[in-house]
């Protein structure tokens, strides 16, 4: 009797690339023209700022007045964004961000602003960071599938680079050309597109459960991340790396442009060097399927402090921007891996809480790295980031010791 010949099974289909899906292609390009709108922003601000004042500590102020909010309120937006409707608060949010903008514009045009306004608009940028940068974290996995999460958080994060490479020198020529106030203006305006957005797009579906004490919400998502023993490792190793290398990139590397070149040119070309190299990782990240995320991880974090310490002995400027951009083309892949990774293996009703958590260690270590870095330098700029490489090479070793970040998958 003959045998019956048994259908081979099909082989699983890759998962589309998700800007094939229509919601996701929408919240894409809302995001992509309000990031350009950013750009206007984060351009005229300074600007007027030394304007009104001629003062680097009124500027240094009204950053920490962003500062500030945004990291004493980060796990209230996490718990709301659990709470509530991510979608609803990046609306909320975006509204807000628009009539202050448009608010400092007007005063602009019609000369009438004052330098306590700016302080009023940095804190409330700060407050709305709080609440908007958890939800967007939550809100992007409701819109792809789990095996698209890679490669959605790859264009997000690429198209955030090419707007930081394209967007300044528009908008310092339509600064340049029409003043500043219509840099704000068209910052507003840019709002807008994402606001559209999201009105056209649905809600996540959210399980029906009691509600309990916002606080307790809170504490409910610092338990989440105590009692998974991969997530708290990778955290913490999170957070130590970021207070390794916050202070020096930001602090020290525009003192050793200035000290050793003396060039503004020089050190546009450092920051150009590592946008470029974030948009590459960023990119790359999105085609490279990476199997063994944290021995990958590990992987990176040894070479970004490799490379950190070796800033300090490199005297050839093309040599510093070599290494800036492989740098932060290993800093951008690991992102979107480490990102994708957190949004897939939390579940979406602690996801907000847990966004929050990881960004919290991520800000609130940042004034302290600033503050060690500048008490360094004075002592030795060569050391500052000698010690600050290896300090990151220790802690990649003492986190390559846990069981548990090797197998991160």
């Amino acid at each position: 009797m003959a045998a019956v010949l048994q259908p081979t099974p099909a082989a699983p289909q890759p998962a589309p690339h998700p800007l094939r899906d229509r919601n996701f292609r929408m919240f894409w390009a809302g995001s992509a023209v309000s990031l350009i709108g950013d750009q206007f922003y984060l351009v005229a601000l300074p600007w007027v700022v030394l304007q009104l004042t001629g003062s680097a500590i009124a500027m240094g102020t009204i950053m920490m007045a962003a500062a500030i909010p945004r990291a004493a309120l980060m796990l209230l937006g996490g718990a709301l964004t659990d709470r509530t409707s991510p979608r609803k608060l990046l609306m909320h949010t975006a509204w807000a961000r628009t009539v202050f903008v448009a608010g400092v514009g007007f005063l602009l045009w019609f000369h009438r602003l004052q330098v306590w306004e700016l302080y009023l608009l940095g804190f409330a940028f700060g407050v709305a960071d709080a609440f908007s940068a958890p939800a967007a974290l939550t809100f992007l996995p409701s819109l792809v599938r789990q095996e698209q999460l890679t490669a959605a958080n790859s264009v997000v994060q690429t198209t955030a680079q090419l707007t930081t490479i394209a967007g300044p020198t528009p908008a310092a020529l339509v600064i340049k050309s029409l003043g500043t106030a219509w840099a704000f203006f068209l910052d507003a305006i840019s709002f807008l597109f994402i606001i559209g957005a999201l009105w056209r797009l649905p809600d996540p579906a959210k399980a029906a459960a009691g509600r309990p004490p916002l606080w307790r919400s809170i504490g409910d998502g610092f338990a989440s991340v105590r009692r998974d023993v991969p997530l708290r490792s990778l955290i913490l190793l999170i957070a130590m790396l970021n207070l390794c290398t916050s202070g020096p990139m930001g602090v020290g590397l525009p003192y050793l442009t200035k000290t050793r070149f003396d060039s503004p040119t020089a050190f546009a070309l450092l920051v150009s060097s590592g946008a470029a190299g974030g948009l590459l990782g960023a990119l790359t990240a999105g085609v490279w399927k990476v199997r063994r995320r944290g021995l990958f991880i590990l992987g990176a974090c040894a070479f970004l402090g490799a490379a950190l310490g070796s800033i300090g002995l490199l005297n050839r400027l093309w040599l510093i921007a070599g290494v800036l951009f492989l740098m932060t083309t290993a800093a951008g892949m690991t992102n979107v891996n480490i990102i994708a990774w957190i949004q897939k293996r939390v579940e979406p009703a602690m996801r907000g809480r847990v966004m929050s958590v990881v960004m919290l260690f991520g800000f609130g270590l940042l004034p302290v790295s600033l503050a060690a870095a500048g008490f360094l330098i004075t002592w030795n700029l060569r050391w500052t980031f000698i010690l600050a490489g290896a300090s990151m090479l220790m802690i990649t070793g003492f986190g390559a010791l846990q069981k548990q970040v090797r197998e991160i998958q």
